[in-house]
């Protein structure tokens, strides 16, 4: 059970559990906002079970998230990718101002769950983004970021290796830490678990041990075009291959999946992180969505359902801008940022019914698909037992250094 923020077992949680970034922006706070790590960790120890990595595409969705996880009990992940809050950007909600957001609320909601803060997606393509990740990567961390996704996946897997290698100086030891492989919607074809092992020990002979391994393992971003999906026995085989070097797997693209098959990915596979973003999205507007989350389109178009999500007036607003633009379903997400502050103008009882959404939905997920229920408890024991806010890595190195220089 969630302990109370009044209490001094809490008290020492925040004391010795949060990052020194953290504490330093936060120094009053009563949020515990940790690594990464620490939420792997815990939906680790229970087993057969992934959280939420929700995406935080407005102030709303990050609300309804936070208020699920704490009537779950669960440990969860805020994130958002550098396409839509990096510095080129479609939302307003930022690398720079999600953990000032979350901890605004877990205050104001008087919330004990243990958060993490993660940066998902930041791509690498190239050598100029990577002079531009030496900088701005650092700047994310400064501003309450607890934990990245260093995505190189675009490049060769030479490449990718070298890119991951380059950047993790840049990026704080007790910081969670993502890496992928097979880049999704990509035209190489699946990820194999030879991919996985190339850049996984070679990272490892350079003693850096990513938390995560996202791959492209069938899953696609967005409204969902296939039913095809997500092909779990081939991520299980994946994973276990990279287990000896302590991999969990992260899964994206899981809005569109039916509950069955996000309940055999928690139940198959080494998965603790699922990143929702789509679906978040649609339920917090008060779109038509079906039973997986996936927008119901009529004539290719969204459909909104009347009582639900934002004000008729609004929507109708949004959907004036998406003809004049000529968006289809997809190029919807661009409007977050231009709608934010409309959105955020509404009467409260239009934002708390889209508030309430997100919750009932993610409530849903945590508890009858993911599993993640009662695994805030487990990121308290581990920060205890850890005595700090580094659980260190989960395993050591493994790969001689001199077969993985360079050249």
């Amino acid at each position: 059970m969630a302990w109370s923020n009044q209490s001094k077992e809490y008290e020492k949680l925040l004391e010795i559990g949060r990052p020194p970034t953290i504490s330093a922006l936060f120094p009053n706070s009563k949020g515990l906002i940790v690594s990464g790590k620490f939420i792997d960790r815990a939906l680790m120890a229970k087993g057969k079970a992934m959280t939420i990595a929700a995406n935080g595409r407005n102030h709303l969705i990050i609300r309804g998230v936070l208020s699920a996880a704490q009537k779950a009990d669960a440990a969860v992940i805020i994130e958002i990718a550098k396409s839509e809050g990096g510095s080129k950007f479609y939302c307003a909600v930022n690398y720079w101002n999600m953990a000032r957001q979350v901890d605004a609320l877990l205050n104001e909601l008087g919330l004990t769950i243990p958060v993490a803060i993660h940066a998902d997606h930041y791509a690498i393509k190239n050598e100029k983004d990577l002079a531009q990740a030496k900088v701005e990567v650092p700047s994310m961390f400064e501003a309450g970021i607890t934990s990245i996704a260093i995505d190189a996946s675009h490049l060769p897997d030479d490449q990718n290796l070298l890119s991951s290698i380059a950047i993790n100086p840049f990026i704080p030891k007790w910081a969670g830490l993502e890496c992928e492989v097979g880049e999704i919607k990509g035209d190489i074809g699946l990820s194999t678990p030879e991919d996985a092992l190339f850049l996984i020990q070679g990272l490892n002979a350079h003693d850096i041990h990513p938390d995560w391994i996202a791959l492209n393992n069938g899953t696609t971003h967005g409204i969902q075009a296939s039913s095809a999906g997500i092909q779990v026995d081939l991520t299980a085989k994946i994973h276990q291959a990279v287990a000896p070097y302590g991999l969990s797997g992260a899964q994206h693209g899981t809005s569109g999946n039916s509950t069955e098959r996000l309940k055999e990915i928690a139940a198959k596979t080494r998965t603790t992180k699922a990143n929702v973003a789509t679906a978040l999205q649609m339920v917090s507007w008060g779109v038509e969505i079906d039973d997986y989350g996936n927008a119901i389109l009529k004539d290719g178009n969204l459909q909104k359902v009347p009582g639900k999500g934002m004000s008729e007036e609004l929507w109708a607003e949004m959907v004036a801008v998406g003809d004049e633009k000529k968006y289809k379903a997809g190029d919807y997400k661009s409007l977050n940022l231009p709608f934010e502050n409309k959105i955020l103008a509404q009467p409260k009882e239009i934002r708390e019914r889209m508030t309430k959404a997100v919750e009932d939905f993610v409530y849903n997920l945590l508890t009858n698909v993911f599993h993640a229920d009662g695994t805030a408890p487990l990121v308290y024991e581990a920060i205890m037992k850890a005595n700090g806010y580094d659980p260190g890595p989960k395993a050591g190195r493994l790969e001689d250094p001199d077969n993985w220089t360079e050249a």
